[in-house]
């Protein structure tokens, strides 16, 4: 007997009605996932996280009486089986940097194309982040502004390969992706990162990239 996956549930946050409205129209269209709330302020969405334990939040940065990086560090920190991706007209480095520190596991660009957003979606529920290219160059040269004080305590050595998964992984590939450049099992890679997350103190791929790039296991210039 075939056993039916189970659908990706989703949080709507944002206070713009026809903008919300529009991604609630969008997603209800597509096979596998299921929108079950929408959220108009940041302790709306906070107290919705807690009550329907969705999968994914869509969180909009600019919400009235509680910003999004805010609602997104209190729900990282009280529903962590919960995802918050960022889903925002703001693109700078200061935005990016703040929101993926605050717990955020991937961050897009309002003005993607509805395709890729859905394609995006389910691609992060899959591999637990999702930060493109050109916005994972501007979280990285946010990184080499910042440097790398405030982090004493060194980690657990990682293996050349480990070093190999970090560098790809700021590099925006995904497990399969990099399960193909280094020509091994996808099962094999997450393997690996299961290792790092450990060796790293971290529960993510996001963070993972953070903290290596902070400690300089890999280069800021990996990530563009």
């Amino acid at each position: 007997m075939a056993t039916t996956k189970k659908a990706i549930t989703v949080l709507i946050a944002d206070d713009q009605t026809l903008f919300r409205e529009g991604i609630k129209d969008l997603l209800e269209d597509e096979k596998g996932i299921k929108v079950i709330g929408e959220a108009t302020t940041g302790p709306e969405a906070v107290d919705m996280a807690k009550k329907l334990k969705p999968d994914v939040i869509l969180m909009d940065i600019k919400l009235p009486q509680m910003d999004g990086v805010s609602a997104t560090r209190i729900i990282r920190k009280q529903c962590p089986d919960t995802n918050v991706l960022i889903l925002s007209s703001y693109e700078d480095e200061a935005h990016v940097t703040e929101s993926i520190q605050a717990g955020a596991n991937g961050y897009l660009s309002k003005m993607l194309p509805a395709s890729e957003l859905v394609n995006a979606l389910k691609t992060f529920t899959s591999d637990g982040v999702i930060i493109p290219q050109p916005i994972m160059g501007k979280l990285l040269q946010g990184l080499r502004q910042m440097g790398a004080k405030g982090y004493d305590n060194a980690p657990d050595a990682l293996t050349a390969t480990e070093i190999k998964v970090m560098s790809l992984l700021g590099k925006g590939y995904s497990n399969k992706e990099i399960a193909k450049y280094l020509t091994c099992s996808v099962k094999t890679v997450k393997n690996h990162l299961n290792s790092i997350f450990q060796k790293l103190a971290v529960t993510n791929r996001t963070e993972a990239v953070v903290k290596a790039i902070e400690k300089g296991i890999i280069s800021p210039e990996d990530g563009q």
